[in-house]
């Protein structure tokens, strides 16, 4: 299932490095067919100096899968966009809101919350390169000393003019200066009302709101106010709380999986794919392990996953012996 130009998701999983990577997204397709899904971050640089175009690689059953690109040279962010159109994504977002040290450096992410007109013409030169696909922005409220009342619409109206209709505000201000990537998801308070409020001031812009935001219930209390909402890490620690129920309670639709052991023998064939190419079968349980959270067997479920990629040779057989710990402990 593809999105219609100009659709915004009702729901999505945000990009997180080094976590939505493709075995990630193949995962959480098995518990939700409607969400949209976002690869980690890619630099412009990696795509076009680096000509790493493997890191675009995906299946065509992610689809509606998004690309997030990163990088501020306008030239650099057409020419991966015109890779990300090619490959088949279908949207192409760029990254106004990670507050890394990496990221400062190259002059990219939140860093560019300071330099709205330059984020425009990032923006516009991606349009013009898109073909029609959606381009799309994530964002802070701010970053530093900027007061988010000003400089949030300042960026808003800028980023219209350059011809995008799509925004997901990260509903926190990233401090560049003195907190830690992982403090700046955590630390800076939640503004939810101005992200709401930013609906009401552009109400042609697609706006979703991101943070914090942990349950589907907090997610249709945000869509009474904005178009979408994007999930970050509770989809990723506890995938099944999240996802498998999203299409129906979010979308009206049927949900894709029954339950959480059916989620898990759904990702066999995909396993023993990937085991086949000579790949390692962590590089796909490990995004599985919060599978059962909350439930009984969890913690036997988490050890033997854990434990049994690191044995040589080690297969399917491993995630089998997983779930007969969650049968252990519901019997």
């Amino acid at each position: 299932m593809s999105l219609a130009p100009q659709e915004m998701a009702r729901l999505s999983v945000a990009p997180m490095m080094d976590w939505t990577d493709r075995h990630c997204r193949a995962f959480h397709r098995v518990l939700t067919h409607r969400t949209l899904l976002y690869t980690e971050m890619v630099t412009a640089a990696a795509l076009v100096r680096g000509r790493a175009t493997h890191l675009l690689d995906f299946d065509p059953a992610e689809h509606p899968v998004a690309l997030q690109l990163g990088g501020s040279d306008p030239g650099e962010l057409a020419e991966a966009t015109a890779l990300g159109v090619e490959r088949g994504y279908d949207e192409i977002n760029l990254n106004v809101g990670c507050p890394s040290d990496r990221v400062q450096s190259g002059c990219f992410g939140a860093v560019l919350m300071e330099r709205p007109a330059l984020v425009a013409a990032c923006l516009a030169a991606m349009v013009r390169a898109s073909g029609g696909v959606p381009v799309t922005m994530k964002c802070r409220l701010g970053v530093d000393d900027q007061d988010p009342a000003a400089a949030l619409p300042d960026l808003l109206s800028r980023m219209a003019d350059s011809g995008v209709g799509q925004v997901i505000v990260h509903a926190r201000k990233a401090w560049l200066q003195g907190l830690s990537p992982k403090e700046n998801r955590e630390v800076p308070p939640l503004g939810y009302p101005l992200v709401h409020a930013m609906k009401a001031r552009f109400p042609d812009l697609a706006i979703a709101v991101n943070g914090g935001i942990a349950s589907l219930e907090a997610a249709q209390a945000h869509l009474r106010h904005v178009d979408g909402v994007m999930i970050g890490r509770a989809a990723y620690h506890d995938p099944a709380s999240v996802l498998l129920r999203a299409d129906s309670q979010i979308h009206g639709a049927k949900d894709p999986c029954p339950d959480r052991v059916t989620a898990a023998l759904r990702m066999v064939p995909y396993i023993e794919a990937h085991l086949a190419d000579g790949d390692k079968l962590g590089q796909v349980t490990r995004h599985m392990l919060g599978l059962f959270a909350g439930c009984p067997g969890a913690r036997g479920w988490r050890r033997t996953l854990s434990e049994g990629v690191a044995r040589p040779g080690a297969g399917v057989e491993v995630l089998h012996a997983a779930l007969e710990q969650v049968s252990a402990a519901a019997a």
